[in-house]
Order: C-alpha cells, then structure tokens, then sequence
C-alpha cells in the first residue's frame, strides 16, 4: 500500500528541521513541507481556501473557525509560543505611561483576532485592569475568519490606505499591539516607544504569576483526512516530537547561533521556563494555557461558547503505559 500523500505548510522552526529535511518521517505518509510563507497568510491560505492539508494555524483563529463548524481539526502541536508585552508601542507625545493610561485611547492593531492580540487584550484587562471594551480599536487587515462583534464593541476597520504605523507616528493612534517589531521602533523614530521598558521582566512576573507561556499557533488537519485516515493525526504527533527532541538538542551547541552569549541565554529559559516549554500535548500546563485563551476569546464576544479543550483537540493517546519504545 502506498504512502498517503500531504501538504504540511508550517514556519520554518529549527524544532521541525528533521521533517523539513526528511531525517524523521511521518509514518506512512509522504510529505511535501512548505515554509516559504509568512504566518498570516499562511493561516488564510488555510482556513479560508483549503489550499493545505495539514498548517500551523493562529490559536484564535482555529478557535473561531470550529466555533463557525469549519471542517477542520486541532492536533495538539504548538510550533509558536511568545510572550506579549514586547509587542505594545505607544506615541510618546500622548503621555501613555501605564498601561491603564490606554483607557478610552485609540489602540490599532493588525486584526482585531490574531492571537497575539487576544493573548494582549486578555493579559491587559486581566493583570492591569484594563478592560477591552475601554478601547476603541482600530484593525488594519481583514479577519481570518469573519464573526459579528459584541454591539458595544468600539472597532473601525481601517481604509486600504491606512497603515497603524504610520498612524501611530502621526498620532492619529495612541498605541499599536502588534504580533511583530514594528518599523518606526525598530528605525529609532522619537514618536515610539514601548508600553512597558521593562517587558523581559513584565513576562517573567506573568510567568511565575500564572505559569502561562502564550501558545500562539496550533496544527489544524481537514476533517476528511482524519475520517479516512484516523492513524494519521497520532503518526504526525509522535514525528513533530521525534523532530522538537532533535532540534533541541542541536541548539545546546554553542556555536549554533552567531550570538556572544546564546548559550547564557538558553540557560537562563531553563531556569525559569523549565526544561520543556515548548511541550505538546494537552498537559495540566498546556490546559491552563489553552483554556485562558479560549476564555479570553469567549468574554471578548468572538466564541459563541466556551468550548472544552477535548473538543477542540484530537486525541494522540496510544494508550496508558504503551507508545514506548519497546517493538
């Protein structure tokens, strides 16, 4: 019997470099890997256009998309997590400090449900009271997926004209959360700055407070190739392990990255992080991660539910006390 042929469309991590490269292979499947496209485009590419069989997709919009009984499934592999206080920019002239100086300011952000954006809205209302109806938020491109905002939601989608970073230097936007380092920032512009100075330690504080370390993509599969192929889902688990364990350890060398103090660096994420915290799976810690985002996405009016995580989470279970490596 041949291998089943798939497309996988995920980022290009050192964690899947083993799948990329054919040195772990799926069982019983035949992979055509593609990393050639940015994250955003990618999950549209996905969940609006079926264009992959198996993706890396955005946490929030997977949620929303089976809220809407799209015909897809979670598998629970997480290739990206980050931590979120990095990414909020603010105009320096408009005298934002603290985070509750956001208060009734305009807030833009590149669309209203990416899942940095979720995970930052919920950490703001939840850690420094700052609730998100508070904001009027300004979203620069479509959503994943379309759903009807809350009525005393205060959201302008922006004309194709508009840019929130050249909103923000202007001032025509107090702040920008944003999913990645924007331009103006990163080109020393005197209008930007940060939200929090400190961010590294912000999320070092929400971490030992909450043991959350933001999960921001999951791995969607169509419905039909789990229907047709139940095996599937658990032979692509146990690779994106095999591939994680790997990759890991190869980023113990030293001399992996071009950085003076990369290896302090890697140390230092032991320490606080633990010695996994890029696990898979739907483990206590996991859950809690999980269900706060599905609980951030509910209160903020883009789930009609507040769906248990079993549901949304194929199972990769082989059995209690079997999966070892005794054949």
């Amino acid at each position: 019997m041949p291998n089943i042929q798939l497309t996988l469309a995920c980022g290009d991590y050192e964690i899947i470099r083993a799948i990329k490269e054919g040195a772990v292979k799926v069982d019983g499947v035949d992979l055509t890997v593609l990393t050639d496209i940015d994250s955003s485009t990618r999950h549209w590419r996905f969940l609006r256009n079926r264009e992959f069989d198996v993706a890396e997709v955005s946490a929030s919009s997977y949620l929303l998309a089976r809220d809407a009984g799209m015909d897809i499934e979670g598998i629970p592999v997480f290739l990206h997590r980050r931590f979120r206080h990095e990414f909020v920019f603010v105009n320096t002239k408009k005298g934002i400090k603290s985070p509750k100086d956001l208060i009734g300011k305009k807030v833009g952000v590149k669309s209203f449900q990416v899942s940095a954006i979720l995970w930052m809205r919920g950490i703001l209302e939840h850690e420094y009271g700052v609730p998100h109806k508070s904001i009027h938020w300004h979203s620069e491109i479509d959503e994943d997926i379309e759903f009807t905002p809350a009525p005393d939601l205060q959201w302008t989608r922006l004309a194709d004209d508009q840019t929130l970073e050249a909103m923000l230097v202007s001032g025509e936007l107090d702040a920008v959360i944003h999913s990645d380092i924007i331009e103006p920032y990163e080109k020393g512009d005197p209008n930007v700055a940060r939200l929090f100075d400190d961010y590294k330690g912000e999320e070092e504080r929400y971490f030992q407070k909450t043991g959350i370390f933001p999960i921001m993509h999951v791995m969607g599969i169509k419905r039909d190739i789990v229907e047709r192929h139940p095996w599937i889902p658990v032979n692509l688990y146990k690779a994106f392990e095999k591939a994680k364990t790997i990759g890991m350890k190869r980023m113990f060398n030293p001399r992996i990255a071009p950085l003076a103090w990369y290896r302090h660096a890697l140390e230092e994420q032991r320490k606080l992080l633990g010695e996994d915290p890029w696990e898979y799976g739907l483990s206590d810690a996991n859950r809690h991660n999980l269900d706060t985002l599905v609980g951030y996405s509910h209160e903020q009016g883009m789930l009609k539910r507040r769906w248990p995580l079993d549901e949304l989470f194929l199972s990769v279970s082989q059995g209690r006390k079997r999966g070892g490596f005794r054949v």
